[in-house]
């Protein structure tokens, strides 16, 4: 009895180290952006101001998160374009490149639908997306990602993204390229292959203490396919 209380008291301390050692190296982030538009890949969702929190759990390359966007103009003739997305994602270092695993379950609350309605028939409530990107250094800061719906979307829709990024004296540049397959896609609003999100993003810390600033950024997008151009602005907390 006396070895097995020793053994049982080894193991739980074991335990519990090992715990603390996870707990120390998670870490939570949470945070919110408020924009004067969202969009997203090149189209315009509501049409007004929006606030979009975000809550995100990281440990040892993995991530789960939850982030939001909520109208904040209400037009009573439509609904309000409200937004819940849930993902879980794994980076890893590849010799210099970063590899970034995604996958986005997208749930819009005001579409009418359960939120348990899990059907795989384009009448579903949640719409998956699968996605990988690879990130260049800081002496090549160029990425390229690609996604695709996997779940309850009829066309499985793709999305491919190039982009680049460097910063002058205290402003931070990303300069993005996104284009879809198309082939008749009702997810997109394309017929053919076709580039629906070019632009360019500015990023700026305003600094108000001495241990306190918060960023604010200004977005120049164009859809080529519908030919329709969006400056947004927008503050992160």
């Amino acid at each position: 009895m006396k070895n097995t209380n020793t053994i049982f008291a080894i193991v739980t301390v074991l335990l519990l180290a090992n715990f603390s050692n996870i707990y120390s190296q998670t870490e939570i982030s949470l945070g919110a952006d408020l924009v004067s538009r969202y969009i997203w890949r090149g189209a315009d969702f509501g049409n007004s101001p929006s606030i979009q929190p975000a809550l995100a759990i990281s440990n040892s390359g993995f991530e789960i998160g939850t982030w939001g966007a909520y109208q904040l103009g209400r037009d009573a003739n439509s609904k309000p374009a409200d937004e819940i997305d849930f993902y879980i994602g794994y980076s890893v270092g590849i010799g210099e490149t970063t590899l970034n695993l995604l996958a986005t379950d997208y749930y819009y609350p005001n579409s009418g639908k359960k939120f348990g309605n899990f059907k795989n028939d384009g009448l579903g409530s949640h719409i998956i997306e699968t996605g990988a990107s690879l990130s260049g250094p800081e002496s090549f800061p160029l990425y390229f990602s690609a996604s695709v719906n996997v779940y309850n979307e009829v066309d499985n829709s793709a999305y491919f993204e190039i982009g680049y990024s460097t910063s002058i004296q205290n402003t931070s540049l990303s300069f993005f390229a996104g284009a879809t397959t198309g082939d008749a896609n009702l997810y997109y609003g394309t017929k053919k292959f076709n580039f629906i999100n070019l632009g360019v993003t500015a990023v700026k810390d305003i600094k108000i203490t001495d241990d306190f600033s918060f960023p604010i950024f200004g977005s120049f997008i164009f859809n080529p396919n519908k030919e329709i151009a969006y400056f947004v602005f927008g503050i992160s907390l």
